[in-house]
């Protein structure tokens, strides 16, 4: 039997239960009974033990952490009474399949209840994290949603002439030019692309041509002299023709880089500036009602606010305006001097090579520093080279 003083300073309590079965110890279990209901209601505290069980005959113990639940501490209080059962089994008494408890401070078990605190802090670090992460999202989803709002409203009333829009008439009619100057050179380029797959195959037919007049002057020899002839001026015009292809395929790189890399490039630029002119003129129209109304003490930090987005967006406004103008300007330099360049080979090399001049179409390929592809079919053969 435990005394007070063993219930406050030890460190640990053990309650042995060991009997032979004899119901004269019954009077004794009901004082471990009394005793072990005592520590359940002024022993330590629950977050400050565990139970240490172990089995009859068993070489170690094993820990049973009691932290929370006052549930697993009742069920320590086993039912004694109704295991005292008259008898034995295989020559024991069942007292003696009763586990002995042992009740013991949370010191016994530090370094459990230390892993359980080091498991728990990533944790609460790991959700602080993701409701940061989960609010800024939601801030960025709402200043877009209430942008889109007002460009959208803005768009609405200018599409029904009820809203005002700023207005540059001559950078407009710049960027108008463009697009009208773009639409047509798109024309241009897919002109060029059609006549280079058309005299591509006249090439292609050129050179089997040639090869068919060459076979026949082989195996006609009362031919031989007219189809060989023939069979010359093909080759000889399949080669012009892959010189002059050369060139127009450089012409048709170049206006292609221009039209749908300088001029989309610039474009791009201009959706920015219509986009920021959009907002601009949302927040300004925002900024003009709410100094119509009434100023008060809940009103005035409402229009200090719209005032600094009225800035903001004007200052974006305003340099994206400037970057457009700026961009015209070097396009439209940039287009004349690649289509003067490009416009002079053209009708240099087609001239050239409808007029027969083999050499004056090389020296102008030479001049713009246009390099051919000489296909190896072209090549003479090692039985012609003889």
């Amino acid at each position: 039997m435990m005394t007070d003083g063993v219930m406050g300073k030890a460190a640990t309590m053990e309650i042995a239960i060991n009997s032979n079965g004899d119901s004269a110890e019954l009077p004794e279990d009901d004082s471990l009974e009394q005793d072990l209901q005592q520590v359940m209601v002024s022993g330590p505290n629950l977050n400050e033990t565990s139970i240490v069980s172990g089995g009859y005959g068993a070489p170690a113990e094993g820990i049973i952490a009691t932290a929370s639940i006052k549930a697993e501490l009742e069920a320590v209080q086993l039912p004694w009474r109704d295991r005292a059962v008259k008898g034995t089994k295989d020559g024991k008494s069942l007292f003696n399949l009763i586990p002995k408890v042992r009740i013991c401070k949370a010191s016994c078990v530090a370094g459990s209840s230390n892993v359980h605190h080091s498991q728990s802090n990533p944790v609460s670090t790991g959700n602080e994290a993701a409701r940061g992460i989960a609010g800024e999202k939601f801030d960025v989803v709402k200043k877009w949603g209430m942008n889109t709002y007002k460009c959208t409203k803005q768009m609405i009333s200018e599409r029904f002439g009820r809203g005002s829009r700023t207005v540059d008439l001559e950078l407009e009619t710049q960027i108008e030019l463009l697009r009208d100057t773009k639409r047509k050179y798109e024309n241009v380029l897919r002109l060029a692309r059609a006549l280079t797959g058309h005299f591509y195959s006249m090439v292609q037919t050129q050179r089997a041509l040639g090869e068919a007049f060459s076979d026949l002057s082989q195996k006609s020899p009362e031919l031989q002299e007219e189809f060989g002839y023939n069979a010359e001026t093909q080759k000889l015009l399949c080669k012009n023709g892959e010189t002059l292809l050369g060139a127009i395929n450089f012409f048709v790189s170049s206006i292609n880089t221009l039209v749908n890399k300088t001029m989309e490039d610039t474009l791009l630029t201009v959706k920015l500036f219509e986009s920021a002119r959009l907002e601009y003129d949302a927040y300004r129209t925002d900024l003009e009602e709410l100094n119509l109304g009434p100023r008060d003490s809940l009103t005035l930090p409402k229009i200090d606010l719209a005032q600094q987005l009225h800035s903001l967006h004007k200052d974006k406004y305003e340099r994206l305006r400037n970057d457009v103008t700026i961009k015209l300007k070097f396009l439209e330099e940039n287009k004349v001097k690649v289509m003067h360049k490009q416009l002079l080979l053209f009708h240099n090399a087609v001239s050239s090579y409808f007029a027969g001049n083999q050499q004056q179409l090389e020296m102008t390929l030479k001049q713009f520093n246009v390099k051919v592809n000489v296909p190896s079919s072209d090549k003479p053969s090692w039985l012609e080279e003889q």
